[in-house]
């Protein structure tokens, strides 16, 4: 066997060891496997009654939620994981008709429920996008402001999510991410059983994408959730 031809297979079995990293296996697999099953094809009127209650935190800390997100009109923002809407809608009043909002959900009845909400609300600057379990489906640089609300942790894989999200966002953009306080001992049993990780490993996750932590005042009314803000990294 000639030297160019073990040279290359030295190459190539280097390759297939690079590959078999634990950590880029790892990212093949769910994180949380079956977390989505009821979003495949969800009851839209059951989780209304769920998101938009006055008994969820987020629901009473919505005008709070919005203000600390700094949105400027005539920006573009993706409400990733926008389930029933509600915060697509106030986001397209808060950007106006020179503004955009992306509604991004892996449920088509969730989509087909903000499109008839806006129609109904005399909103025609929400557009929805159909995402799957490893791509959020934005395009490229779409989106000054990516918010993901008690979303995150319905993250499958959540590094190649991310991945395509820090494609989505522009140069000086913002995500905002919002997700439940897991603390053991402190946290509600559905929260040490739902949420599969606690906020310093999303935290970690998401720098890991390539995003950085900006200073951020909590909006007034969180406590079983929190409010972070991120850009991308060196910008």
């Amino acid at each position: 066997m000639g030297k160019t031809r073990i040279a290359g297979l030295l190459l190539l079995l280097g390759s297939m060891g690079t590959l078999a990293t634990p950590g880029l296996f790892a990212q093949e697999k769910s994180v949380a496997p079956g977390i989505n099953d009821n979003f495949k094809k969800p009851d839209v009127a059951k989780y209304k009654e769920t998101f938009e209650g006055e008994s969820r935190e987020i629901f009473k800390s919505r005008e709070a939620i919005v203000a600390a997100c700094q949105i400027r009109e005539g920006e573009s923002i993706a409400d990733v994981g926008a389930g029933t809407g509600l915060f697509s809608r106030l986001f397209a009043a808060k950007v106006g008709p020179k503004g955009t909002v992306q509604a991004v959900d892996i449920a088509q009845n969730f989509l087909d429920h903000i499109i008839k909400t806006s129609k109904d609300s005399g909103l025609t600057n929400i557009k929805t996008v159909l995402a799957n379990s490893k791509d959020s489906g934005l395009a490229t640089e779409s989106a000054d402001l990516v918010f993901i609300c008690d979303t995150y942790h319905h993250f499958e894989f959540p590094q190649r999510t991310l991945e395509s999200l820090h494609r989505a966002l522009k140069k000086e953009g913002r995500l905002v991410v919002i997700d439940f306080e897991r603390i053991e001992g402190k946290s509600r049993e559905w929260t040490l059983k739902h949420v599969r990780a606690g906020r310093e490993v999303f935290q970690k996750e998401i720098e890991t994408a390539g995003f950085e932590r900006i200073d951020a005042k909590t909006p007034e009314g969180l406590a079983e959730n929190y409010f972070l803000i991120f850009r991308k990294k060196g910008q």
